[in-house]
């Protein structure tokens, strides 16, 4: 459907005026939410992640690529929990504690978000203990940890070790992604999976879930 691509088109140039208006066009003509969500939404960012795995767009556009998505999104939002729409899975993500960084969390949130993921974003600063928390109220599929300084790493390890621990989230998959961060030091410390970049988090989340 042409309009489907004009609503790819506009979270690709970042439109949010144009992604609301054709989302608005549709839902009036009583398109059902998951199609716009898939044949929009989802297509749109999944040329975002190509483009910025490729080094084609970079952080302020995809950022302006997310305003765009999340104004369709706001409208969709509703009618998608109305409808009990399936999503692919739900991802509790934060920044680590003693770590205030949050760019590299809100890139991963929003692309998990654009692929169809329910996204709970609990912040920077969050102790073991609230992943955990986090991870039982919202019944997590994923859990995904970030970090940007080399001192807030080993917190990584806690929150890993808090969910094994703990019944309800010992199977819960956990990622993990940051500048200082390898594949090495997610398999030291248990982690599910580790993502060098925003697109990748996503590829990998869905593996995960495949898998499970």
């Amino acid at each position: 459907m042409a309009k489907y691509q004009d609503l790819a088109d506009a979270i690709l140039t970042g439109d949010n005026i144009k992604s609301k208006k054709i989302t608005e066009d549709l839902v009036g003509k009583k398109v059902p939410a998951a199609e716009i969500l898939n044949g929009g939404l989802i297509a749109g960012m999944d040329v975002v992640g190509r483009k910025f795995k490729a080094n084609e767009m970079y952080i302020p556009e995809v950022l302006i690529a997310a305003r765009a998505m999340h104004a369709a999104m706001d409208i969709l939002k509703p009618l998608l929990t109305e409808a009990g729409a399936p999503t692919k899975g739900t991802a509790v993500i934060g920044t680590v504690q003693g770590d205030l960084h949050d760019i590299g969390k809100n890139l991963v949130a929003m692309m998990l978000e654009g692929a169809g993921f329910t996204v709970v974003d609990i912040g920077v600063d969050i102790p073991a203990e609230k992943f955990v928390e986090a991870a039982k109220e919202n019944k997590a599929d994923i859990v995904g940890l970030s970090a940007l300084l080399t001192t807030t790493m080993p917190s990584m390890k806690e929150v890993i070790e808090s969910m094994r621990k703990d019944a309800a989230t010992k199977n819960v998959k956990v990622i993990i992604g940051g500048a200082p961060l390898t594949q090495e030091y997610a398999d030291s410390i248990g982690a599910d999976g580790y993502a060098p970049d925003a697109s990748s988090a996503v590829d990998i989340s869905e593996e995960l879930l495949k898998k499970a």
